[in-house]
């Protein structure tokens, strides 16, 4: 029997070819000096802020926690907390993050990660068709519908988000 071969690209990548999504990849340079990997990523997209969509990771009352929230705002811990039933939550120290998803930051996907950890997407996602994430490389973002996104990842959808 032949072995299947996996399909190239990330692991994000993998796993949205393996669920048979649709979606699209965006390439784009790298520059290293840039002050903010989202705001790059939308600037050589030619895409708006609110639609490209960062990836962070939080310790919410010790359990890693992905928040996906726009490019164009912030991450309101206190939110993220009450979106899953918590009481506190910090960001999640820059290795563990990198360690448990097995993604570099700046390029933390929330598809196709080493452990499949608990998903939080700011409900502004909804008002767009698709939105932006990473893709997991830097200079990488796929385009895809929010609802897949929500799917694939078994988000939920809270207002995690502030401007």
């Amino acid at each position: 029997m032949a072995k299947k071969k996996a399909p190239a690209g990330t692991p994000a990548i993998a796993a949205l070819t393996a669920a048979q999504a649709a979606f699209t990849v965006h390439a784009y340079a790298h520059d290293p000096s840039h002050p903010s990997y989202g705001e790059e990523a939308a600037q050589a997209l030619g895409v708006p802020a609110d639609r490209v969509f960062k990836t962070l990771v939080a310790d919410v009352d010790g359990v890693l926690t992905v928040a996906v929230v726009p490019v164009s705002g912030s991450l309101d811990l206190k939110a993220l907390a009450g979106a899953v039933g918590a009481k506190r939550a910090v960001m999640a120290e820059p290795a563990l993050a990198e360690r448990t998803t097995g993604y570099v930051l700046g390029g933390i996907s929330p598809l196709g990660q080493r452990k499949r950890l608990r998903t939080v997407v700011d409900a502004s996602a909804e008002g767009h068709p698709t939105i932006c994430v990473s893709a997991g490389r830097r200079g990488l973002e796929v385009e895809l519908a929010p609802a897949t996104l929500a799917a694939l990842t078994g988000a939920t959808l809270a207002p995690i988000a502030r401007a």
